[in-house]
């Protein structure tokens, strides 16, 4: 039997992810309300949930199955149903078949997103990441709305066209073989780790005084500077993520 410490130790991981959660939750609740500032920034609040959620798993030595499977469950509230919600409700209401499909196209690929990363999670490298994270593509979603609302002279809101490119956009990278850089084990960021964090400290200052540009401006490009690396290097990268099946195996051995 755990003892106390131990339990606790055990539930903190799991409180972030069921905050993380209940930022989405809320989220929607308040975007039906047509409340799209709020309801984004608790997106943004949700995404640093699901940040800390795993760090703290690893430090307290607490990984477990069913934090993996409550984490995906989360996630798939907080950065697929929420920003989907969202996206439909600032963009595609009034759209009717169209936007309801393509609100939930953005969903359906965070779910396969999320789905392949379970699958596989034994497989990938922690260099990179199979297809943008789901929280990253839920963040562009943010990021376009942020945007629209403190620069409505963009006229993005009465051109929804725009937003169908955008949304679908980054619905495919979810759910594409592209390798993203998570920068765990990069040489540059350990080698250059006070520099790092000069960077990361501006970063956070810029985000907090224009969040309306920052916060998309940033997942574009961390995307386009992830698109450049993987066609400069299309040969390496390509087969990254193609595996022999244990079918094959099965095969083989016939």
């Amino acid at each position: 039997m755990l003892n106390t410490p131990r339990r606790l130790a055990f539930f903190l991981p799991n409180t972030f992810t069921a905050l993380n959660m209940a930022c989405g939750f809320f989220s929607v609740i308040l975007g039906w309300k047509g409340e799209f500032y709020q309801a984004s920034m608790l997106l943004v609040l949700g995404a640093v949930f699901d940040s800390v959620d795993g760090r703290v798993a690893r430090m307290t030595g607490t990984q477990s199955a069913f934090g993996e499977q409550f984490d995906s469950i989360s996630d798939v509230v907080t950065f697929g149903v929420a920003p989907a919600f969202l996206v439909y409700n600032k963009f595609f209401v009034n759209m009717g078949r169209i936007g309801l499909i393509t609100s939930f196209i953005f969903l359906l690929c965070g779910a396969l997103r999320l789905a392949r990363f379970n699958a596989n999670i034994d497989k990938v490298s922690s260099d990179f990441f199979q297809g943008l994270p789901i929280p990253s593509g839920a963040l562009a979603i943010v990021g376009l709305i942020l945007f629209t609302g403190e620069y409505p002279e963009a006229g993005i809101s009465d051109h929804p066209i725009i937003a169908i490119i955008y949304v679908l956009f980054y619905a495919f990278l979810m759910i594409s073989n592209i390798p993203f850089n998570s920068f765990k084990n990069s040489p540059w960021v350990k080698s250059h780790k006070k520099r790092v964090l000069l960077i990361i400290f501006v970063l956070l200052i810029l985000i907090l005084a224009f969040h309306e540009i920052m916060i998309g401006g940033l997942i574009l490009t961390y995307v386009i500077g992830s698109l450049i690396y993987y066609f400069r290097n299309k040969g390496v990268l390509e087969n990254m993520f193609h595996w022999k099946s244990e079918l094959d195996d099965d095969d083989n051995n016939d």
